[in-house]
C-alpha cells in the first residue's frame, strides 16, 4: 500500500477520534448546564414560597421576630448567590435550618397546623424539596459524566486542548441539609 494513503488513513482516523470527543464533551457540558437552570429554576421556588411561609407562621408566634427576620435574611442571600453549585449549597444552608426552626415553632400553634394556607404552604414545599432533590440527582449525574470524560484517555487530551475542566458537584454541606424539610400533615 502506499505510504501516503497509509498517512491519510491514520490522519483521518485521528481527526475523526478528536471530533468524536470534542462532540462528547460539548453534549456533556450542555447536559452540565442544563441541569444546572433545572435546579436553579426549583431554588427559585422554593424562594418564592418562603415569604408566605413566614408571614402565615408570623400571624400566628409574632413573638418570633428573629426567626423571621433570619428565615427571610437567608433567602435573601441564598436567593443572590450565583457562584459555583458549591458556594450555592453553602448559601442554602441557613435557609433550610430557617425553614426548619420555622416548622418547628408551628408545632406549637395547633391552629395554624389546621389552616388550609399553612397546609398548601406545607405540601407545596414538600413537593419543592423533592424536585430539588431530582434536579440535583440528575445535574450531579451529568457532572460524573463529565469529569470522567475529562480524565479519560484519550478524552482527556482533547479537553485540555479546548479548555474543558472538572465540574463542581451540587453536594449539600451538612447532615442538616441532607434531611427533606420536614412537613407534617398531622394535627
Amino acid at each position: 500500500m502506499d505510504p501516503i494513503i497509509i498517512v491519510l488513513i491514520v490522519v483521518l482516523i485521528l481527526t475523526m477520534l478528536v471530533v468524536f470527543n470534542y462532540n462528547a464533551l460539548v453534549r456533556v457540558r450542555q447536559h452540565v448546564r442544563e441541569s444546572w437552570a433545572d435546579i436553579d429554576t426549583e431554588l427559585k421556588r422554593r424562594y418564592d414560597l418562603v415569604p408566605n411561609l413566614v408571614e402565615t407562621v408570623q400571624g400566628y408566634a409574632s413573638h418570633e421576630r428573629e426567626l423571621f427576620a433570619s428565615v427571610i435574611a437567608a433567602r435573601t442571600r441564598a436567593q443572590a448567590s450565583n457562584g459555583s453549585p458549591g458556594s450555592q449549597a453553602s448559601d442554602e444552608k441557613p435557609l433550610v435550618d430557617g425553614m426548619r426552626r420555622l416548622f418547628a415553632v408551628a408545632e406549637a400553634y395547633p391552629e395554624l397546623k389546621a389552616s388550609e394556607n399553612f397546609l398548601a404552604l406545607q405540601k407545596e414545599l414538600a413537593n419543592t424539596e423533592d424536585r430539588i432533590q431530582r434536579a440535583r440527582r440528575y445535574f450531579n449525574a451529568n457532572v460524573r459524566e463529565m469529569n470522567t470524560r475529562v480524565e479519560m484517555f484519550p478524552s482527556n487530551i482533547i479537553a485540555r486542548m479546548f479548555g474543558f475542566r472538572r465540574e463542581e458537584y451540587f453536594e449539600v454541606e451538612t447532615s442538616t441539609v441532607r434531611e427533606v424539610v420536614d412537613v407534617s400533615f398531622e394535627e
